[in-house]
């Protein structure tokens, strides 16, 4: 009698420790896995990095929730984040609203090659299309800048691309009319206040860090108006009209606003990336929307009709999810 109750008192200790042992197996599958995802954004003076900062720090509070880490990489800008995304390099990045077209209607840098797989989140801020010039080039309208030192933009950049169409609405040759340079937005206020170059284009949303340093140095300077823009808005119909508000800028000649067209920025993905993380992105932005605001002056234009504006590629399934449930769409 004695030994079965011993062996029944071991059969239970061992179910026990079985049904424990089984217990921790189990405990990880109900851990939320961890979706480390990378945003690509543009140099560090534009308005693209901190958009990429705000976006991850909304998502990056709510991580215990949604497993999802977000981090930041500075980059070469719109084309460049489309080809990361199509890679697989990026997840997400921000890209100007004529790259988006362009990279999934086959053009430009995409000729032939169409992106089928890119898909849009939101748009954000306008951006503006801004000729920044030295008053001692003596540069008043854009055809003031044959035969001058200009920056139109790095390789890879979406404002080159505008700078490129700016001057041939003109009616000026940026190969053969103009000494191009190639920069990044970033070297190209000191290139200016060096004397290196007499003016530049960066199409970016305002107030910019990069137009304060270059606005704020010994050599006096002047935003240039772009008004040639009736046909080229007619033609391509991700760019509309915009202006440069005169106060913005102190330090700049400028007495009153600045006649210019412009496009916007958006939040793109690939239709690789889960629905489920494309959805918490969406929903973390759209409700934490006057947080969001805050983040950066460019944005208080913004409203959430706005930000589903511009929007050239589909929309990514996860963030019409979202839309949808908000009434949105």
């Amino acid at each position: 009698m004695k030994k079965r109750i011993f062996l029944s008192a071991i059969l239970l200790l061992t179910l026990a420790m079985g049904c424990s042992q089984s217990g921790n197996d189990e405990a990880p599958q109900t851990k939320v896995k961890t979706a480390f995802i990378t945003i690509g954004t543009g140099g560090i003076t534009g308005v693209y990095y901190p958009t990429g900062g705000a976006i991850a720090k909304i998502v990056n509070k709510k991580r215990e929730q949604y497993g999802i880490r977000a981090t930041v990489e500075s980059t070469a800008g719109s084309v460049f984040n489309v080809n990361a995304i199509m890679a697989g390099d990026l997840e997400f990045g921000v890209v100007q609203s004529d790259r988006q077209y362009q990279a999934l209607n086959g053009l430009k840098e995409w000729d032939k090659n169409p992106q089928k797989d890119l898909r849009a989140v939101f748009s954000i801020h306008p951006e503006s299309v801004t000729l920044l010039a030295a008053v001692d080039a003596n540069i008043k309208t854009i055809s003031d800048l044959k035969g001058k030192h200009v920056n139109i933009g790095n390789p890879g950049s979406g404002q080159r691309g505008n700078a490129i169409d700016a001057l041939e609405a003109a009616g000026i040759n940026w190969e053969s009319d103009i000494n191009a340079e190639s920069v990044k937005a970033a070297e190209a206020p000191g290139l200016l206040q060096d004397d290196r170059i007499d003016a530049f284009f960066y199409t970016v949303g305002h107030p910019s860090g990069a137009f304060k340093e270059a606005t704020s140095g010994r050599r006096k300077t002047r935003f240039v108006s772009i008004t040639e823009t009736d046909a080229l808005i007619k033609k391509f119909p991700y760019y509309a009209k915009s202006y440069i508000p005169a106060g913005l800028y102190p330090g700049a000649a400028n007495e009153e606003d600045t006649p210019t067209f412009g496009v916007k920025a958006t939040f793109c993905t690939s239709a690789t990336v889960s629905d489920e993380v494309v959805y918490a992105i969406t929903k973390e932005v759209f409700d934490n929307f006057e947080e969001f605001k805050k983040l950066h002056p460019a944005y208080q234009v913004l409203t959430k009709k706005s930000m589903l504006e511009g929007l050239s590629a589909p929309i990514h399934p996860g963030a019409m999810r979202y839309y949808k449930e908000a009434g949105l769409m």
